[in-house]
């Protein structure tokens, strides 16, 4: 049974995983929204004006009033820069599995933010949320996303055959990885939690 609360504010080392606000629709439009080397690796194209950005935040806002909705904005503690976001969805009620999604701004790839937003998530996810099971899945030519993953304790699971369109028009295969409640608790029982301080309020 999926225990939902909403999309509390997260803080680990480097991070504060905060709501969406429509104040950061400038930030969320320049850093990764508009990005076509951002957008490649996700389904949604490019954003061309700031009002295609203004209305995706205001979407993601007007849900934070739902229990099951958890979505987080990505901000540098040292600097208060939005860097991405992340976000857990596709709820299963019976199974009580679901799927996990991210994106940075290019600027800030390869520096360990995706993983650290991950890790903080996906224990939020265990330890708070009683999930079952979190899955994700990248394009096969974004093997960067599955290290990611794999730094989590996620395995790849397979490789489905054009699992996606993009909006370029173009199919995508997707390597599927997941990661089970019991081996995370399991493989983490000794290790700190990656969450510094966790605000439900």
């Amino acid at each position: 049974m999926i225990n939902y609360s909403g999309t509390p504010k997260v803080e680990t080392e480097r991070l504060v995983l905060r709501r969406m606000e429509l104040s950061d629709t400038q930030k969320a439009f320049e850093q990764w929204l508009s990005d076509e080397r951002v957008s490649d690796n996700r389904v949604s194209a490019a954003h061309k004006t700031l009002s295609e950005s203004f209305e995706r935040l205001t979407k993601i806002v007007s849900n934070y009033a739902n229990k099951d909705f958890c979505w987080w904005a990505i901000e540098r503690k040292a600097d208060g820069e939005l860097i991405g976001e992340i976000d857990l969805y596709d709820f299963g009620q019976t199974t009580g599995n679901c799927e996990v999604s991210y994106s940075i701004g290019y600027e800030w790839w390869n520096k360990g933010y995706a993983t650290e937003a991950l890790k903080a998530v996906v224990e939020f996810g265990f330890h708070h949320m009683n999930i079952h099971k979190i899955s994700a899945a990248h394009n096969t030519d974004n093997p960067a996303s599955g290290k990611v993953m794999r730094k989590v304790g996620m395995v790849q699971e397979g490789i489905i055959r054009h699992m996606i369109r993009n909006a370029k028009n173009q199919y995508k295969d997707c390597a599927v990885y997941g990661i089970l409640q019991e081996d995370f608790l399991k493989n983490n029982e000794s290790f700190p939690s990656y969450i510094l301080t966790l605000n439900e309020s």
